[in-house]
């Protein structure tokens, strides 16, 4: 199987603005997310896809290489490594999602959003973050098959 365009992937012409690349990667990652497509591999694909390509055309310097040399050359210049160093997710998913979701980058594979879609409902505004909570709480069998409610307090 041919390798695909970046710019195909992400659904862009190839004179698109940053803004352009930015607005598809995003409806795209939404899309494609793990978490909206839970046991779906070529969803789960298409994302690591989605990432490689905005990982690439995001970035000046690797567009302009990769506008130079084509898909083909550009992979056999640039490692995985190289195509995702930079990639400063964090900064990304902060403008757009108001830094909701654990981030980390998974060496030469891509990334992983974690629970990037908790929360959507608050999208846009600042959250604040507190303290973790941990609370350990013993159920029965029963309960765990079943499933019910329990009523927790803290401090």
């Amino acid at each position: 199987m041919a390798a695909r365009d970046y710019y195909e992937i992400l659904g862009v012409k190839r004179n698109a603005s940053d803004e352009e690349i930015k607005r598809a990667y995003r409806k795209l990652a939404m899309k494609y997310h793990p978490d909206k497509n839970p046991n779906k591999k070529d969803a789960e694909e298409r994302f690591k896809e989605i990432n490689e390509a905005y990982a690439v055309l995001s970035d000046p310097e690797k567009r302009k290489q990769y506008n130079t040399f084509g898909k083909e050359r550009f992979q056999q210049r640039f490692t995985q490594e190289d195509i995702f160093r930079g990639f400063d997710v964090d900064e990304i998913f902060s403008n757009l999602f108001g830094g909701r979701g654990r981030r980390e980058f998974k060496s030469g594979r891509g990334v992983d959003f974690g629970d990037f879609f908790t929360g959507f409902q608050n999208a846009g505004r600042t959250p604040e973050r507190g303290e973790d909570v941990v609370y350990e709480l013993s159920i029965s069998l029963e309960d765990a098959a079943f499933g019910a409610e329990k009523r927790v307090s803290y401090r």
